[in-house]
């Protein structure tokens, strides 16, 4: 090994170990790693940016843009909310909920989908007495099966696609992965519909436990006459720095002020609404002039008013909140919102809130403005579950709703037919969806997940410094020597293996950009078709089901769901096994 090809190794080792363990977002981690290969002349600056103009990076950018416009519709939504309504049993529910959903999946990131459908589900759960638990985990899973049933149903299978095109070779076909996506998807849905449905816990959701035990969450103290800080502001009256204590709202008669901010001034008679330690309520007891009020129960819901409404979000893996506690990200100031609880695998966190460093997966209740699910649904920070409302233009005129699904499936078709490729079929559909002003260009570009884009931009100089300097010719030769002496079928799960490992510690699409490079040199020293060794760290990079911060979708449902980390490991490592079974033996015949 060159001095070279060890510089680089100890520096991918870094790299990941930075993405296992959360020390910064995983975008600023690559991008880091990017630059200092750059500085080293390990790469030269038209290497380090080959992946800002990679076929895959750009086609992931442009179907941002053509799911955020299909989201906004609401036409599947509300297609989907009549079909699940048909439904008379559990298990009927299942099957005619899950079966659209995974083919739906195939054509949009699955991303969206589930930050869509997580509310819309809870609530039909809820409304029939059945725990959100059981419908969460496999909406997650549905969405990640369906996924690789086509080319552009996931991020990971575009950016394999976009490395292949890179190295030179052909690419994947729109529906070239189905060979494999189809089996896995009808193999993994009975999985879930049998065995997975009787191992998913009972749980109750996020929200629908701080509803419950909402004495333990929030209490009410009334301002008395005799209050020394009467008319001075809320930092003056010392209630900005409460031990354990988060002031949320104020009731003033009729009228609600909220968030509450330093300057917010104290009156006679004011109801003061606090969240956080309500166990360290004695000492802002004994403030004179400070009462709780007792023999009134105060439900969250009654928190909301005409300007407010409680939002439920989870903490993305792009976010610039995390490793940051709630004080230090200026939560309330920049959101105009405030945090009445965090949950971390199924416990809220018994802390005070502004001093709570948040992590990737953390759910967030929030009492906002009404407009703040609008302003921040396409925010990288985080996923917000709160249903956003159909805009009433398309309420008004449902003409621009269906004429952004028609432009979706000419797309499509043209490029299932050959007429274009994949990035000239998006592209022609986002400037159709301009022109037609069926979203405007500010709206575009918030659907455009930039963070997403730059991690996946960098990795591909990662995998770039990998070939260059025979890393990934070296760990080829590894892989070779172990997996040789028992065949190619053997090479193959060795490969899985790996790429799921990787998939399921750190980034899906790094997972693939990672195992790319080998697979390819793998495949040059056996002289074998590359597409099948593709197809296999595709697949493997995709089926994430064992852990919650493996894949974006496993994270969203964690929160809602009311999880635990062990339930991933109890109902996905069975469905994890299936997959991987089905993928090898698949590849193995079909293309060796």
């Amino acid at each position: 090994m060159s001095v070279e090809t060890i510089f680089v190794l100890v520096m991918v080792v870094a790299m990941f170990c930075a993405l296992l363990f959360e020390i910064a977002s995983p975008a600023f981690v690559v991008f880091s790693v990017l630059i200092i290969f750059l500085i080293t002349d390990i790469l030269s600056p038209q290497e380090a940016l080959s992946g800002f103009s990679n076929e895959g990076m750009l086609t992931i950018a442009l179907l941002f843009i053509v799911a955020g416009a299909v989201q906004k519709s609401g036409i599947i939504e509300n297609m989907m909310k009549a079909w699940l309504a048909g439904s008379s049993s559990l298990l009927g529910s299942m099957i005619r909920f899950f079966v659209p959903v995974s083919l739906l999946s195939g054509f949009l990131n699955n991303t969206p989908i589930v930050v869509t459908f997580t509310p819309m589900l809870k609530r039909w759960c809820e409304e029939r007495g059945i725990a959100p638990s059981k419908f969460l985990i496999p909406l997650s899973y549905a969405t990640i099966l369906g996924g690789t049933i086509t080319v552009i149903g996931t991020s990971t299978n575009l950016v394999v696609h976009g490395m292949l095109v890179d190295y030179g070779y052909e690419g994947f076909s729109l529906f070239e992965l189905a060979i494999v996506g189809i089996p896995i998807t009808i193999v993994g849905l009975l999985y879930i519909f049998t065995i997975g449905y009787k191992l998913l816990p009972e749980h109750k959701g996020f929200q629908q436990q701080v509803k419950e035990d909402s004495r333990e969450y929030i209490a009410e103290l009334v301002v008395e006459a005799t209050f020394p800080y009467i008319n001075q502001s809320v930092k003056q009256a010392g209630l900005r720095e409460l031990k354990g204590l988060y002031l949320i709202e104020i009731i003033r008669g009729k009228e609600r002020i909220s968030p509450v901010r330093s300057t917010t001034t104290i009156q006679a008679a004011d109801r003061l609404i606090f969240t956080g330690l309500i166990s360290t309520l004695t000492d802002v007891q004994m403030t004179k002039g400070l009462t709780l009020r007792t023999g009134t129960h105060l439900d969250i819901d009654e928190l909301k008013n005409g300007n407010t409404e409680i939002v439920e979000a989870v903490i993305s893996h792009q976010s610039s909140l995390q490793s940051k506690s709630i004080k230090q990200s200026k939560f309330r100031s920049r959101y105009d919102a405030g945090v009445i609880a965090v949950h971390r695998k199924n416990e809220r966190i018994a802390s005070k809130i502004g001093d709570i460093v948040l992590k990737p997966g953390d759910s967030l209740l929030l009492l906002a403005g009404t407009d703040f699910v609008e302003k921040f649904n396409q925010s990288n920070d985080f996923y917000v579950l709160t249903p956003l409302p159909t805009p009433e233009s398309l309420k008004r005129n449902t003409k621009k709703g269906k004429l952004s699904i028609i432009i979706f499936i000419g797309m499509i078709l043209m490029v299932t037919f050959g007429v274009l490729s994949m990035l000239k079929g998006m592209a022609m559909a986002v400037v159709l969806l301009l022109l037609t002003r069926i979203i405007t260009a500010e709206e575009a570009k918030r659907y455009i997940h930039f963070d997403v884009l730059l991690l996946i931009s960098c990795s591909f100089g990662i995998g770039l410094a990998m070939s260059k300097t025979g890393l990934a010719g070296w760990i080829a030769e590894g892989l070779l020597a172990v997996g040789k002496p028992l065949g190619l079928f053997a090479i193959l799960l060795l490969i899985y293996v790996l790429t799921n490992i990787f998939t399921e510690l750190i980034t899906n699409s790094a997972a693939a950009i990672l195992m790319i490079p080998i697979g390819l040199e793998m495949a040059e020293s056996l002289q074998l078709d590359p597409i099948g060794f593709a197809v296999t760290i595709a697949i493997a990079s995709s089926a994430s089901f064992i852990t919650p911060i493996g894949y974006q979708t496993n994270l969203i449902v964690y929160g809602p769901g009311g999880y635990k980390f062990t339930d991933y490991i109890k109902i996905g490592t069975p469905l994890s096994v299936i997959v991987m079974a089905i993928t090898v033996t698949i590849v193995y015949f079909w293309w060796f």
